[in-house]
């Protein structure tokens, strides 16, 4: 039965070669899709390994001959500048990774984009602060990604010991910071639920073209005494072949457009090509999994005919979804509310208590589809003016499920994305910098990591004689905890910086002049503090905050002048905004890879939907021709089309977009006490972006209307 399977699948004339090879192409898109999936999960674990390994945690005793490892952190021209300082205490210990051998003081490696930007930035603005030798590019082994602004600075072991943070370590590469899970599982959360699903409907769309013209043609095969077993090998043989072809040119896809997916910065950061790597089992899963759903979705498409032969002439409408279907989606929604202000203490609890309730919610959203699907389409019939319009509704109502089927890859994938968007951009407007204005950017606070005695007036002076610099003024700490970082004579406040109150001599102030998410103001009044001028004097350093007029040269050479005057820095100097937490830089990331994934997946929900399109139209060809025989327009079928499919996305993806925003929501309420942040225009754009490019997918599918419902298409069937 298996060769003659084969013999059917590229032997049966040419609409049977035809149905092979649309069903191998369509399975080609999707298995490199899903194969791109794969690959990017794995390059991101990459890329947040690397990363890590910048943090390590120190392993070796004070006895051991080891590695004085010290991380730090510098900035040019707005891009973020990671310092690592090192130095060996033996011969026998560890070299970091990514370079031949350990540099010692004067001299440094540097990646391939900072080298770059060492040969075209003036030296009084970057090149300054690493003095020394520099002994050539560091491996990309050590860089999170191509793009990756990283140094490597050999000093005496003395020197990287009273570093901030510095660790000791007997080994490099298997001391890797824990990444965060929560950012990694949201990530893989975004992709698997965002991309794979409609991934997969789309593959199972695609094996199932012409099932009903498949139907008729095993049914006959019954009629003249084929088993059930039989019609069942023949027709998982078919699929398979289609399959197997369809993933062999899906890798060669994969492979072909590797490097060039690597070079987007879906996350922020563009990849490495051989981080886009797949692991064995990988390619495993894709090469045996999807010719394998390939025959079961045929197996399970031509149950009428095992059952019996004439079964395919038996149909009936099936039985309308009930309103039950909507029962998980309320329980998700009620147990989400019902952890507001019952957040448990520990992270596994956490888990416990809210995937639930999400995972409820998607799982209600499939099930509630078809409900959904019908009830769209009697109200459309019920308000139908034209024959397209209670066609196209009738016909929806008649099987909702198959109308949801092709469109429930969009739900979800709408669904996951709006969620983490919602929740990225509001724990963004929470913790991240606030709106800044062109003061704020030109400010450049210097916190110094341990307070200083005093500063040597001789580097006030020279910060104040670089071009561009307006004042330069020292903050003192406050020793009384409660009433801000930083205290200052009312006479050194800087005009553009606020003033003190009516009768204060000494003001609380944060160590940067600007309270936290706030801009610079002139009218501002600070509180004051129960010091004198001359007690302020005696106190410790806090910080050194310097005006500029915000031109890069005044800003960077200010920089270089305050690490080569503090080289013991933790965080040079910086901007308000500019030193943000890895936490909100990696949100961003994967916010925007949300958003890619969003019009990834509303693209292949719109293939999806052609796919399933034009197999309807196969299969409908006598209804149509005869529609057309008693005068029906075509544009009136077309109408009926369109329809059909845009009416279903656009319900299900308001009532996905809702619930989202939903979610995200009651997840913020009870995890973190925040309200939802709207998203950007950008979101929007995005959505509205995607579901135009869905329509325009579907109406691609027209020109075939016309050409299969010719008059000769009725004579013949």
């Amino acid at each position: 039965m298996i060769r003659f399977g084969l013999r059917l699948a590229v032997s049966g004339g040419r609409e049977a070669l035809t149905r092979l090879v649309v069903i191998a192409l369509a399975v080609a898109v999707g298995a490199g899709l899903l194969l791109v999936t794969l690959a990017g999960v794995n390059a991101v674990n990459a890329q947040l390994t690397r990363y890590g390994s910048l943090y390590p945690h120190g392993t070796a005793a004070e006895s051991t001959t080891h590695l004085l490892w010290s991380t730090r952190e510098d900035f040019f021209d707005g891009e973020h500048i990671t310092r690592v300082d090192v130095a060996a205490t033996g011969p026998g210990a560890p070299t970091p990774i990514g370079i031949p051998r350990t540099p010692g003081p004067g001299q440094f490696y540097a990646s391939p984009a900072l080298t770059e930007m060492l040969a075209t930035a003036p030296p009084d603005q970057l090149g300054d602060r690493y003095p020394g030798q520099n002994l050539g590019v560091i491996g990309k082994d050590a860089l999170a990604s191509p793009d990756s602004l990283l140094v490597i600075a050999g000093g005496t072991p003395r020197a990287v010991a009273e570093l901030p943070h510095a660790q000791r370590l007997a080994s490099v590469g298997d001391n890797v910071a824990p990444l965060p899970e929560t950012v990694v599982n949201l990530i893989l959360g975004v992709i698997a639920g965002g991309l794979l699903f409609p991934v997969l409907i789309f593959i199972g769309t695609a094996t199932r073209l012409s099932a009903a013209r498949r139907e008729q043609r095993f049914a006959a095969l019954r009629l003249v005494g084929a088993t059930p077993r039989q019609i069942s090998v023949i027709g998982a043989t078919e699929a398979a072949v289609a399959a197997i072809t369809g993933v062999g040119l899906g890798f060669a896809l994969f492979y072909a457009f590797r490097g060039r997916l690597a070079s987007v910065p879906f996350t922020g950061m563009p990849f490495f090509p051989d981080d886009m790597a797949l692991r064995p089992l990988d390619a495993l899963v894709v090469a045996i999994g999807v010719p394998a759903g390939a025959a079961v979705a045929a197996w399970v498409s031509l149950a009428r005919v095992r059952i019996s032969p004439l079964g395919v002439t038996r149909r009936v409408t099936p039985r309308p979804p009930r309103a039950y279907r909507l029962i998980p989606l309320i329980a998700g929604v009620a147990e989400l509310t019902f952890m507001i202000g019952r957040r448990p203490e520990t992270s596994g609890g956490q888990t416990a208590a809210f995937l639930p309730g999400i995972l409820l919610v998607m799982i209600g959203l499939v099930l509630a589809g078809p409900w959904l699907t019908m009830a769209g389409a009697r109200l459309m019939a019920r308000r139908a003016r034209r024959p397209a319009t209670l066609i196209a509704a009738r016909r929806l109502a008649d099987n909702p499920k198959a109308g949801f089927r092709a469109i429930s890859g969009i739900m979800l994938a709408l669904f996951v994305t709006t969620v983490a968007v919602g929740v990225i951009t509001s724990i963004v407007a929470e913790r991240g910098p606030a709106l800044l204005g062109s003061a704020d950017a030109a400010t450049l606070t210097t916190a110094f990591y341990k307070d200083q005695p005093s500063v040597p007036a001789a580097v006030l002076e020279k910060l104040r004689t670089i071009p561009g610099v307006r004042t330069a003024t020292v903050v003192h700490t406050n020793p009384v905890e409660g009433d801000g970082e930083g205290v200052i004579a009312c006479a050194d406040i800087p005009p553009l910086y606020g003033r003190c109150a009516a009768g204060a001599d000494v003001a609380a102030v944060d160590r940067n002049l600007v309270p936290w998410r706030e801009s610079v103001s002139a009218a501002r009044v600070w509180p004051a503090a129960p010091l004198t001028p001359a007690e302020v004097a005696e106190l410790p350093v806090v910080s050194i905050v310097v005006s500029t007029d915000g031109s890069t040269a005044a800003l960077e050479r200010t920089r270089t002048e305050l690490a080569l005057a503090y080289p013991d820095y933790w965080v040079a100097a910086n901007a308000p905004g500019e030193f943000e937490s890895p936490f909100t830089d990696q949100l961003r990331g994967w916010q925007q890879l949300a958003g890619v994934i969003i019009v990834a997946s509303l693209v292949l929900g719109g293939c999806s939907l052609a796919v399933s399109a034009a197999g309807g139209l196969s299969e409908r060809k006598r209804p149509f021709s005869l529609l057309r025989l008693s005068g029906a327009p075509v544009r009136v079928l077309r109408r009926v089309v369109a329809l059909e499919s845009a009416v279903p996305m656009l319900t299900v993806a308001a009532v996905a977009i809702g619930m989202g925003f939903l979610t995200a929501q009651l997840f913020l309420r009870a995890q973190m006490d925040y309200t939802l942040v709207a998203p950007s225009l950008s979101y929007y754009a995005m959505v509205g972006a995607g579901l135009i490019a869905c329509l325009a997918i579907i109406a691609s599918t027209m020109p075939l209307l016309e050409r299969i419902t010719g008059p000769e298409t009725a004579r013949s069937e």
